[in-house]
């Protein structure tokens, strides 16, 4: 029987990435926190009733082009991401169970039907699949490689794709009458953190795995170590 290491230090004629890579990623995580923050506090995530929220959709898709234009750019970060635990990164999307809390704020009126049943539901339903997936891909490090594990990543893309598409809509019918509720509070802290920060580095942690089962469909992926 074979099977797979999940770590890149387990292949033997791998070369570790270099030392500054997982500094310059944390310290680039902490800045864009900290822009994000400083933005959501002078109010630019605010998008006027009945328009798009064009700074928030690029505060979620910015990240996700520099992240995917490293990836192709720069061998360092390549290997990085290539060289990652897939199982920490599994056990990270399980987080997205607090999704419930989108359920909860539409119980008590902060959000709108339309967005917070699809986006909550959705991050529940990745959020309580995670373990169940970290356990088989545990057992069995092959399973990386696996049509469920494609299809489960593909699905918590396409979740994230629907909850910013509802929240859009939502924002675009906005009439800015009073007493009606938006999605105005997702443009607000604590709140923006979610798809300002944290959607897109579930995308990037999805996208990563994709990009994994790719090269090792084609024989390319190098931190792949069958015995």
């Amino acid at each position: 029987m074979s099977n797979a290491a999940i770590s890149y230090s387990a292949h033997p004629g791998a070369r570790v990435a270099p030392g500054t890579v997982p500094f310059a990623v944390a310290a680039t995580l902490a800045a864009w926190l900290l822009f994000v923050v400083v933005l959501s506090v002078r109010g630019a995530f605010i998008a006027p009733p009945g328009s798009p929220p064009l700074a928030l959709l690029a505060g979620v898709t910015a990240p996700i082009f520099f992240f995917l234009a490293a990836l192709r750019l720069s061998r360092a970060f390549h290997q990085y991401v290539m060289a990652a635990d897939l199982r920490f990164m599994m056990g990270v999307q399980a987080w997205r169970f607090a999704g419930l809390g989108f359920v909860a704020l539409y119980a008590h009126g902060v959000l709108p039907g339309l967005f917070a049943w699809p986006a909550g539901l959705g991050d529940i339903a990745i959020g309580v699949s995670a373990p169940w997936l970290l356990v088989a891909l545990s057992r069995r490090p092959g399973f990386a490689a696996s049509r469920t594990f494609v299809a489960w990543n593909i699905a918590g893309i396409l979740d994230l794709v629907v909850a910013l598409g509802t929240g859009t809509l939502v924002s675009v019918l906005a009439t800015g009458a009073a007493g009606e509720v938006t999605t105005g509070a997702m443009t607000l802290l604590p709140l923006v953190l979610i798809p300002a920060y944290f959607v897109p580095i579930f995308v990037m942690l999805h996208g990563g795995w994709l990009r994994y089962r790719r090269d090792e469909s084609k024989g390319r992926n190098p931190y792949i170590c069958r015995r």
